[in-house]
């Protein structure tokens, strides 16, 4: 980062700046993601009976906001520059393009080793893998700039790099959002879940059916059951923790289950898909 703010300023190039910017947004996110892990690892205790696993959400979140941000910086810059372009030193800017390369081709291969199921890390990851792009977009500008000098390339080069800062962006925001608003998780459908639930032999009736994500891979599940009368509720209850296990790997479950007073149609009644 260091050395693309000293490259960028010498060579007046957007492209490097606009990489060190990003460098910046990418210490904080990795920084921020080696906290969370710590922060979502600590055992549940008083009033936090989940703990703080929801924390690596709102790590997803700030870094989906940070992107948002730098990539405005960027575009802004860039119109500046691409209606009165700078003279711009390509050699520099393609040393140091290259070099950046490298870098964040090993940085990007550590991370890809990682269990990106967790929005912390898929949130760090998006962020290198970005500036790994961007890299070879200033390093592709250069050469344009050094065979055909054409000094526009710079700035066409940094907003290039602020669109897939917001391409990133948006993933996580979606995401976090869908957490944070209690959504079902992504592919799951709460009807479908519904209607196999309803299809045991022993259920008269599903409603107050809710699905949704305490974290990253952390599915819950919440319903009231009515099971027909003379049958074993709590058998039904096992049979259903087990159908919803097997088939929506759904392993956190409170199921409230209770017998119907007389027999009467099956009915379901379940959340709206988030």
């Amino acid at each position: 980062m260091g050395c693309d703010v000293v490259a960028g300023v010498l060579a007046r190039s957007l492209a490097l700046l606009s990489d060190a910017g990003h460098m910046l947004t990418d210490a904080a996110a990795l920084a921020l993601s080696l906290v969370v892990i710590g922060l979502a690892a600590r055992p549940p205790r008083g009033g936090l009976t989940f703990g703080l696993k929801r924390a690596e959400i709102l790590s997803g979140l700030v870094n989906g906001v940070a992107l948002v941000a730098i990539a405005a910086v960027i575009i802004v810059e860039a119109i500046r520059r691409l209606a009165s372009p700078p003279q711009v030193d390509a050699r520099v800017v393609l040393g140091v393009a290259l070099v950046g390369v490298v870098v964040n081709l090993v940085v990007t291969w550590q991370l890809a080793k990682a269990e990106r199921r967790s929005l912390n890390i898929r949130g760090s990851y998006q962020h290198i893998l970005t500036d790994l792009y961007a890299y070879v977009g200033t390093a592709a500008a250069a050469l344009v700039i050094l065979f055909t000098g054409f000094v526009r390339a710079d700035p066409i080069a940094s907003v290039l790099v602020a669109l897939l800062m917001l391409r990133a962006a948006y993933g996580l925001l979606r995401d976090a959002g869908r957490v944070l608003l209690e959504a079902a998780p992504h592919g799951v459908r709460p009807a479908e879940i519904a209607e196999a639930m309803a299809a045991h032999q022993s259920v008269a009736n599903i409603h107050d059916l809710h699905v949704w994500e305490i974290t990253s891979g952390f599915p819950a599940l919440s319903a009231h059951v009515l099971v027909r009368p003379g049958d074993d509720c709590h058998a039904v209850r096992r049979d259903l923790e087990r159908l919803l296990e097997e088939r929506f790997a759904i392993d956190h479950t409170t199921l409230q289950v209770d017998h119907v007073a007389r027999q009467g149609p099956i009915t379901i009644s379940a959340a709206p898909p988030g």
